[in-house]
């Protein structure tokens, strides 16, 4: 697929199959990700791959701000959450933080995390950017053991369970 096809292909993907996904893919995912440019080529990401009983935690610590009719960012954080039980795979993206290089960095991990995904619907995958994250992003850190990192984004990928 041409990387124009490719751009109209990329979907937000919120149903997968269960079917696992391999380290080689992994591998291919994350190293787009790692060709993309970024501010003073600082490639300021840290990129942690979650499956399992591991990720279903994340999605869980979410939910802690979920109560019934509470308010849309609970409820947007449900439905996210859902969607990273249903994924195989999920990747939390994270940053050093530093105050001076804070626009630039969150701009580079924003194209960072693009590549990923349109490498995503190269390899027949499908991907949800997700930034729910944000609301539970100190407990979410602490609990993978990177309390001194700042919780940018999480990246749901598995085999599309849908097309819109």
């Amino acid at each position: 697929m041409d990387l124009e096809n490719i751009i109209r292909n990329r979907r937000s993907i919120r149903r997968y199959l269960s079917d696992d996904i391999d380290a080689e893919t992994i591998g291919r995912l994350i190293e787009c990700g790692r060709l993309c440019q970024s501010a003073k080529n600082r490639q300021p990401w840290k990129i942690m791959v979650l499956k399992g009983e591991t990720k279903n935690q994340i999605a869980d610590i979410m939910l802690t701000c979920y109560k019934p009719s509470f308010n849309d960012r609970a409820n947007s954080a449900a439905a996210s959450a859902a969607v990273i039980k249903n994924a195989p795979l999920l990747f939390l993206i994270f940053q050093e933080v530093d105050e001076a290089w804070q626009t630039s960095d969150l701009v580079s991990i924003g194209a960072m995390i693009e590549h990923i995904c349109l490498e995503a619907v190269h390899l027949g995958l499908g991907s949800l950017w997700i930034r729910d994250t944000v609301y539970t992003e100190a407990k979410i850190a602490q609990a993978v053991g990177y309390p001194d990192l700042r919780l940018i984004s999480a990246i749901a990928i598995g085999k599309p369970a849908e097309t819109p």
